[in-house]
Parts: structure tokens; C-alpha cells; sequence
């Protein structure tokens, strides 16, 4: 955000629909950061002073202060505060958070009224990858904002909003979902230009507890856009595919892959598809536009994974829809490369090994990806290295339900199955994980993440594959065995 003073602030947040008082001098400087942890805290500052599990945020304004922060957001007066306070005394559990978003509410009805185009992104899998290669594709196009890592819930958007400033052309927002209504409001926040559907799967499947439920939540996205706004909507998903009777906006769709071509103002449609030694992929795009117009061009990914072929897709189709030229689109599809951290990420060891660090997140969906490409780059690698290995090191994948054994042995199935050698499996799932490959006529053992690397004895060639839910921090083993390499 621009540099403002308190007073514009605290009327900002009044506008988004929260109280707010200025206590201090309300003629100070703030901005141009916002920060909800006083380390990160730069100069003029302003710090969000939100309850934590075991500290309150109040309690750090000296060290918001001593950092540089002029101003904070605040539940309540803080008595000889060595900053100016924003006190937003709001009804509801955490007001201090209600005046953020309603700041970000503001800042984003302002921008957007100067032209500021926003893409939000939802699905059961995938919204991180989608989400660094459209902002990489509209980056060409115009400044950019977008969350880092999986900043996709109540608290991230409206800290990403925050980033936007006068010169910013595009805002891409990653939105998820635990409950029905959660983006419904993160939509209240940032009115979308463009709303991108990837797919309806099982992730959250405990909480929902049908894709049909999880359809109604992320169908919100489409509900959001105005009549001039454009749904991007995945045609080779049927509860995605229906999603268009819930938007009176303009509809695109997007396939890779399938025969059937999808009706829609915007089509494109990946095909042709062709892998390299490391899984990535190239495709032919093609596009037709509303006068029926088919235009193709050829996109060569750097990025790991099959999977990933819909991601660009999907990138593609926004930008597209947004007016973004098909030039543009694919130049910046061929150089675009992995921005967030332990997503399919790429480590070759100088022992000849390779390591897959693709433990940020887990589901059965994201793990079938994963494993997908597991395979793909062994069976590419034993041209060289033909004793070579696919070790897979799995672990739990949380949120599942009643079903989470029936999902873990099914995982553990499929990794025997597409060819993988030897599956690892750590957590509470584990047993399910190796009964499900070696039931299939693989390998299952289990072992302790803290044993895991330790006890891969890997060799020239091999490829592991390292992946859960974030809840494991199952990179661990992968930095181990990094680290331990380079130690050699």
C-alpha cells in the first residue's frame, strides 16, 4: 500500500465496515508495509496486533516500534503505547483481524475502481502451482502482486491485498476452504475479475465430507464475478464443468487432453502433450477466442509433472480471458519456473541420486500427481543409469475422514502399481501406506522420519520422491539427504 497517515487509515477501515479510532498523532506516516510479526516490521510500518495461540500481538508493540513500525491495528487501547494505535473495537472474536480485512477491503475497492484486475484461484489441488505461473504470466503483462507460498485464507488475503499499490495492474489470489461461506468472505474482500476453478477432489474431504459439499464451497469463487467478470472453469471435471449455471459471468473453459471440445466464449485446450528425461512437459495450446477464431502456439514447461500441464492451462485461460496476448501467455508459460518452496522441487545430488521435495502438501489427488511423475523420471533415468531406483517417502495425508486408511492404502497401492521400487512410509498412516504396496507386489516398510533418510542408502540414478501434508514438515528428509550429499 501507499504511504498514508493514520487518519486516512482509520477512515479506510471504517469504509470496509469495522470501527476505528485513532489514538496517538493521527498526522503520522504509515505504510508502506504491513506486518502481523513485530520482527518483520520495517520502517513506518504498520503492525496487526492479532491473539495467538500463546501470545497476544498487543503485547509486542515496543518491538513492532523498535523495528520501525509507526502505527499498529489494535483490539483495544494499549495503555502509553509507543506507537499511534488504530483501534478497531469491533464486535466478533478478533477485531484487530476484522480491521485489516476491512483496510484491505477498502484498498482494494479503490484500486480496482482505477483499473486493478484481480484473478482468484480455487481448487481441491494445485492453486499454489497455478497461482506462481499466472503471476509470472501477467507479470509480462503489467506489476503484479501475489501471495507467497499457500497464503490463501482470511488472514493471507487481505495481507496480500495490502501489497497492491497505484502502479499495480494485477492481483492473483489463491483462495481455499474449510467450511462453506470461508470464500464466500475472502470474495467480500477482493472482488474477482476473473475466478479460475481447477478441480473438485477429496482434499478436505473430512470437513466436507462429499465432493458435492466441497463443489457448493468452491462454486462461491463463480458466484462472486460481476456479469463482465469471466469463469475459468476445468471442462475435463464434471462438478467444476456445471459450476457455469451458478455465474451470470462470461465463461471460459480449459481441457487438456479429452476429445470432446467444450462450448464456451473462450476455449483452450492443451494437447499434444510430449514429457523430457524430468517430466516436463510440452503442449501444443490452442485457443479459440468468441468470433470462433482457433490460434495455437507451442509451450515447453519447466516446471515438474504432468499435473502441471493443467496448471499452465488454467494460467493461460485467465490471462487470456484478461486480454493478455497468446504471444505474451506462452513466452511467459516457457520461462516460468517454480517459485514456492517443497512443491515438486528438484534436487540432483552429486552422487548421481535425485531428490523430489514435494512435501509442502498432501492429498490423494496431489499425491497421484506426484507419483505420476515419480515414475515418468525413472523410467526416463534407467537409460543411464539402468539399476536406477523410484523410492517414494510418504506420509500422511491429513483431513481425509472416515476414509483416511481406505485413501493411504489406496496411495501405497498405486505407487506399487505404476512401477515405483520401494514405498517409505512415515506417520500415523503408515501401515496403510506400505500394506497398500505390498498387497499390490511392491515394497512397503515403515520408518521414523527422524531414520527415513538415513535409511535410503541411495545410489547413482535414483530418484526419490518426498511427500505429505504440511502438518509432517516431511521436508526434513529431504534436506537431510541434501545436505548430507553435499557434506561427501
Amino acid at each position: 500500500m501507499r504511504t498514508r497517515n493514520a487518519a486516512e487509515l482509520a477512515k479506510l477501515i471504517e469504509a470496509g465496515g469495522s470501527s476505528c479510532r485513532v489514538v496517538g498523532d493521527a498526522e503520522v506516516l504509515v505504510g508502506p508495509d504491513v506486518v502481523i510479526d513485530s520482527r518483520k516490521a520495517s520502517s513506518g510500518a504498520l503492525f496487526v496486533s492479532l491473539p495467538g495461540e500463546h501470545v497476544d500481538g498487543h503485547e509486542y508493540l515496543p518491538q513492532a516500534a523498535q523495528a520501525g513500525a509507526t502505527a499498529a491495528i489494535t483490539a483495544h487501547e494499549v495503555a502509553a503505547a509507543p506507537l499511534v494505535q488504530l483501534v478497531c473495537e469491533s464486535a466478533g472474536p478478533n477485531p484487530a483481524q476484522q480491521g485489516l480485512t476491512a483496510l484491505a477491503r477498502s484498498l482494494h475497492a479503490q484500486a480496482r475502481a482505477s483499473g486493478l484486475l484481480t484473478v482468484a484461484i480455487t481448487g481441491s489441488s494445485g492453486k499454489t502451482s497455478t497461482k506462481d505461473l499466472l503471476a509470472q504470466v501477467l507479470a509480462a503483462d503489467g506489476p503484479t502482486v501475489s501471495p507467497l507460498g499457500s497464503f490463501n485464507n482470511e488472514l493471507g488475503t487481505p495481507l496480500t491485498v495490502c501489497q497492491i499499490d497505484e502502479g499495480t495492474r494485477y492481483l492473483v489470489s489463491e483462495m481455499g476452504s474449510r467450511a462453506q461461506g470461508d470464500i464466500a468472505h475472502l470474495c467480500s474482500i477482493v472482488t474477482p475479475s476473473a475466478s479460475i476453478v481447477l478441480n473438485v477432489g477429496t482434499a478436505h474431504l473430512g470437513e466436507f465430507g462429499s465432493r458435492e459439499a466441497i463443489a457448493r464451497a468452491k462454486g462461491e469463487i463463480v458466484e462472486a464475478l460481476d456479469a463482465d467478470g469471466w469463469a475459468v472453469l476445468n471442462a475435463d471435471d464434471e462438478l467444476v464443468d456445471a459450476m457455469s449455471a451458478r455465474t451470470q459471468a462470461h465463461i471460459a473453459r480449459f481441457t487438456v487432453g479429452t476429445a470432446r471440445e467444450p462450448e464456451a466464449e473462450l476455449v483452450v485446450r492443451a494437447h499434444d502433450l510430449a514429457a523430457d528425461d524430468l517430466a516436463r512437459f510440452g503442449f501444443i495450446l490452442t485457443v479459440t477466442d468468441p468470433a470462433g477464431r482457433d490460434e495455437s502456439a507451442r509451450v515447453q514447461l519447466r516446471v515438474l509433472g504432468r499435473h502441471q500441464v493443467i496448471d499452465a492451462t488454467a494460467a493461460a485461460t485467465a490471462a487470456l480471458a484478461l486480454g493478455v496476448p497468446l504471444a505474451t501467455v506462452v513466452d511467459a508459460l516457457n520461462r516460468a519456473t517454480p517459485r514456492s518452496p517443497w512443491r515438486m522441487e528438484l534436487h540432483e545430488l552429486p552422487s548421481g541420486a535425485a531428490v523430489i521435495n514435494d512435501a509442502y502438501n498432501a492429498n490423494p489427488d496431489s499425491m497421484s500427481a506426484a507419483l505420476r511423475s515419480l515414475a515418468s523420471i525413472a523410467d526416463h533415468r534407467r537409460a543411464a543409469f539402468p539399476d536406477a531406483r523410484a523410492i517414494a517417502v510418504l506420509g500422511d495425508m491429513l483431513e481425509l475422514g472416515a476414509g483416511s486408511a481406505d485413501l493411504h492404502f489406496r496411495a501405497g497401492a498405486l505407487a506399487a502399481e505404476l512401477g515405483i521400487d520401494e514405498v517409505v512410509a512415515i506417520g500415523e498412516f503408515a501401515a496403510d501406506l506400505a500394506a497398500g504396496a505390498s498387497q499390490a507386489g511392491g515394497r512397503g516398510r515403515i520408518v521414523t522420519i527422524e531414520s527415513a533418510a538415513d535409511s535410503l542408502a541411495l545410489q547413482p540414478g535414483d530418484v526419490v520422491l518426498i511427500k505429505a501434508s504440511r502438518g509432517l514438515r516431511l521436508e526434513r528428509v529431504a534436506d537431510q539427504l541434501v545436505a548430507e550429499e553435499v557434506a561427501r
